[in-house]
């Protein structure tokens, strides 16, 4: 591989980093279109353990609006916090790509009045679609997760929520 080679693969290495990223500031930001836009728009194969597998973005984007999204008294109910880390991309060709990550996770309850931790391992294929990579295969697999109920002292403040754009 020759420099210009190297440098591009650098460069379309950054850009799938950057749509996961995206993915998951979308996830907390409740922005149930930039969690869509992480996805190929027809096809994505998509299997997250417990939440379901899925052959296309759009049922599990109805699951994540009905989570996310959900208010009681005009508040929001669910907060989540996605920190993902140790991204491992492999390009295959000149439009796919492999990837792997791990994610730290938290959400914060208030119908349960709970607070879950957890993570896992999100392995994943990219493909080039209108000239931006795009989540083809997303699945994940928890590696351990717990669950405690928040202290009746905890005070829990909701911040902005909106599109990532």
């Amino acid at each position: 591989m020759d420099i210009a080679e190297r440098i591009d693969a650098l460069e379309q290495i950054e850009e799938i980093k950057t749509l996961k990223y995206r993915y998951w500031r979308a996830c907390d930001a409740k922005d149930p279109q930039g969690f869509r836009d992480a996805f190929v728009s027809s096809g994505a194969r998509i299997d997250y353990g417990r939440l379901g597998s899925f052959d296309d973005v759009e049922p599990m984007a109805q699951i994540f609006e009905q989570v996310a999204l959900h208010t009681v008294d005009g508040k929001h109910v669910i907060f989540d916090m996605h920190h993902g880390m140790h991204p491992d991309i492999t390009l295959t060709g000149q439009h796919t790509a492999t990837g792997r990550w791990t994610l730290r996770f938290r959400q914060v309850n208030l119908l349960e009045n709970t607070e879950t931790v957890s993570t896992g391992e999100y392995r994943d294929e990219y493909v080039i679609e209108d000239g931006r990579w795009k989540t083809s295969t997303c699945s994940f697999t928890e590696t351990w997760s717990m669950t405690r109920p928040l202290d009746p002292a905890a005070t829990v403040s909701e911040g902005t929520f909106g599109s990532i754009g």
